[in-house]
């Protein structure tokens, strides 16, 4: 009762403990607790074993604390009464809200599937041990070659223990039931990452977002990706082959762009879709003529803001475990949507217990499939090329094994924009090759003098062979790599 009536205090206080009414809104209040919550039950979730019976009480019980006031977000429907003389009367009934009534019922199912899923790891074949602890498996054979061939993965994550199998691996029963976990547990991922998504999608757009927006989209992407995105042979996955997108920081900097164009282009698209009421007579165009320029420029951003869109939407497929953008940190923080807030931390913290769970998993498997090859004498130079070419996603791959190739940054493309900050202010000399070539390749579109095809499996050697014809020769050719798609944690969870 007393850590109730701490919770509801801390809610109706807007976390403002002096009682000024200077606290947060009561929407980002109950955001903050869920999150809270979660990173103190789950927030060292470094091991697949049961959590612990007390954690998962405290995690139930507050949470239905936390949800409590959805029951009473209703929305009015017309309904017919029958009255006792037989007449009927329409009336407006109360009933939960769609979002809610579909929304939190999921949640709540998808909650249950984790826990169990992780109180099932009991009586495993493998165990645990803390990085830095040495010694040898129980045949006395060393170690070592597991703990070598798992630093590179680990690197990032320190704090991490190291998952240990049987000299033999796992058997085969065990990893059939672990690769199935990890199925269960990514469709999971996959659900409540769609509830979070169109959750956000939802919220209103915070007026201090557009206020802090650039005044045009060459501003917000730069002026190679501006020139790109704005020519006739646009492709999404092109562009995003050519930009050095090697690392989750420069993809999310990319999507951070991207997205304040989008909105640049359809807020101006507004502005100028409607005519000027005050014309002058005396201007030598004609009222018809102004209307139809308007109609045309109009046409033009609704086009650049759809491939923006699209542009947007290919780079979250290829980066699916992207972290928030600033829009949709601004979102949760100007929400004042109650329900909305309790759908969207709830998914999100879903989200987050879910990707650790198939890190964990990703974890063990590695450690298995090493443990395998060695067995079969294959030498650790292989083992090690097979490991770095494994088909599951490495939850700590490190960006600077990416092959390192000139490719274009989108933070490095020479401006420096307000809106994101003095960070990209710095001008390299990486991805000039490219830049150039884009640009040969956009100039030659412009004046008309070729025409040539450009191809998604390898954009840079045709954007390569049209510099060459054109009168800068001196432009290289570059080949594409894709770099290794980074996952990350999701925020505001510290893994």
């Amino acid at each position: 009762m007393e850590m109730m009536k701490e919770r509801f205090s801390k809610l109706l206080l807007g976390e403002d403990m002096s009682g000024c009414g200077k606290g947060v809104p009561t929407a980002l209040a109950i955001s903050n607790g869920i999150t809270n919550l979660c990173a103190t039950v789950f927030g060292q979730f470094w091991r697949l074993e049961p959590f612990p019976p007390e954690k998962i009480s405290m995690w139930r019980r507050e949470m239905e604390w936390f949800v409590a006031v959805s029951d009473h977000i209703v929305e009015l429907i017309p309904s017919w009464q029958t009255l006792p003389d037989g007449s009927k009367l329409e009336v407006m009934c109360s009933r939960p809200r769609l979002d809610i009534f579909i929304n939190l019922p999921a949640l709540k199912k998808l909650d249950t599937m984790l826990i169990e899923i992780v109180d099932s790891f009991t009586s495993t074949e493998f165990w645990y041990v803390d990085k830095g602890v040495g010694g040898r498996e129980k045949d006395g054979s060393s170690a070592s070659f597991i703990k070598e061939a798992t630093v590179t993965r680990q690197e990032e994550k320190w704090w991490l223990p190291v998952p240990r199998v049987p000299p033999g691996g796992l058997s085969l029963s065990t990893r059939k039931q672990l690769d199935h976990k990890r199925e269960c547990t990514s469709q999971i991922l996959k659900a409540v990452m769609a509830i979070n998504g169109s959750t956000l999608a939802e919220m209103e757009v915070p007026h201090s977002y557009l206020d802090a927006l650039p005044k045009n989209g060459r501003a917000c992407l730069g002026e190679v990706v501006y020139r790109y995105i704005t020519s006739d042979n646009f492709s999404s996955e092109c562009l995003l082959d050519c930009l050095d997108l090697t690392s989750e920081h420069m993809a999310l900097e990319m999507a951070n762009r991207v997205e304040a164009a989008m909105y640049v282009w359809r807020r101006r698209h507004h502005h100028h879709t409607r005519p000027p009421t005050h014309t002058n007579r005396s201007t030598p165009k004609s009222s018809w003529d102004i209307v139809k320029d308007l109609v045309v420029d109009g046409d033009k951003r609704d086009l650049l803001a759809q491939r923006a869109e699209n542009l947007l939407l290919s780079l979250k497929q290829r980066f699916p475990n992207l972290t928030q953008t600033t829009l949709d940190a601004t979102k949760i923080q100007y929400n004042k949507d109650v329900g909305k807030s309790i759908l969207e931390s709830y998914s999100r913290v879903l989200e987050s217990l879910a990707f650790n769970i198939v890190a964990r998993i990703d974890d063990l498997i590695f450690v298995d499939d090493i443990t395998k090859q060695s067995d079969n004498s294959i030498v650790h130079r292989k083992v090690f090329s097979a490991s770095s070419s494994a088909p599951f996603r490495s939850t700590f791959s490190n960006p600077t094994l990416s092959p390192v190739l000139p490719l274009l940054s989108p933070a490095r493309g020479g401006e420096v924009t307000p809106f994101l900050g003095g960070s990209t202010a710095k001008i390299l000399r990486r991805g000039l090759g490219v830049k150039r070539a884009l640009s040969n390749y956009l100039g030659s579109e412009a004046n008309n003098k070729m025409k040539t095809t450009t191809t998604c499996g390898n954009p840079l050697e045709a954007f390569a062979s049209i510099s060459n014809k054109s009168s800068d020769s001196r432009a290289p050719k570059a080949s594409v790599v894709e770099g290794q798609e980074q996952c990350s944690v999701l925020q505001p969870i510290n893994r």
